[in-house]
């Protein structure tokens, strides 16, 4: 790319992660705060962005198309059942695409192509679903829409720095994990658990 080119690559994704902090911690948050967090103009995220609502639809698009990735991947693992299944969930997990469906579902109009990959990541979600319980791996009891919500709960896990809620979402993970799995599964769980302080540091605002 250009010199102008690849600063207008950079300053896009710098504004994305940007709103993707902004909007997670504050769903009303105003676009100017997107600009102050980037380090851009507002008049160069304006540009790329025309409203809040654009940006909103580009981060959900952006997360959709995250989550079908992951679960397309996982569908083309021939291998173990339960090993792609896992895969599945461990990867949702480490994307975080959860994140923005906490915060920001209800918050914006879907656009048609939103609609459309909402559709197709519903679909994929079921299709390994549906295999994993064919397979005789997952418990047949739990659904597709509980898979949801196991996601949104892990993701709602925000203790520490990034490294820290990395570990302690993987710790619960496998615990969700094993309670899935035909037979019941029984291992040592990552990273430690977590302590006193760090719960009733929660309250605490920094002086």
């Amino acid at each position: 790319m250009s010199g102008r080119k690849a600063q207008a690559a950079r300053n896009d994704e710098l504004i994305l992660q940007a709103a993707r902090a902004v909007f997670t911690a504050d769903p009303g948050a105003p676009i100017a705060a997107v600009a102050e967090r980037a380090g851009v103009g507002i008049s160069a995220l304006y540009r790329r962005y025309p409203s809040k609502e654009a940006l909103l639809q580009k981060l959900c698009g952006d997360g959709l198309k995250l989550y079908i990735e992951v679960t397309e991947r996982a569908l083309a693992d021939e291998g173990d059942p339960w090993e792609a299944f896992a895969g599945y969930m461990h990867g949702i997990v480490d994307a975080d695409t959860n994140s923005l469906t906490i915060k920001l579902a209800g918050t914006f109009q879907p656009t048609e192509e939103l609609g459309r990959d909402a559709a197709r990541a519903g679909m994929l979600a079921t299709e390994i679903h549906h295999r994993a319980v064919e397979a005789g791996v997952l418990r047949p009891d739990v659904t597709v829409a509980d898979i949801a919500l196991l996601f949104e709960q892990i993701a709602s896990i925000k203790l520490g720095d990034e490294r820290r809620i990395f570990q302690l979402r993987h710790r619960y993970l496998a615990l969700v994990m094993d309670s899935l799995r035909v037979p019941p599964a029984h291992r040592d769980l990552p990273g430690p658990p977590p302590v006193d302080e760090e719960l009733s540091a929660r309250w605490w605002s920094p002086s």
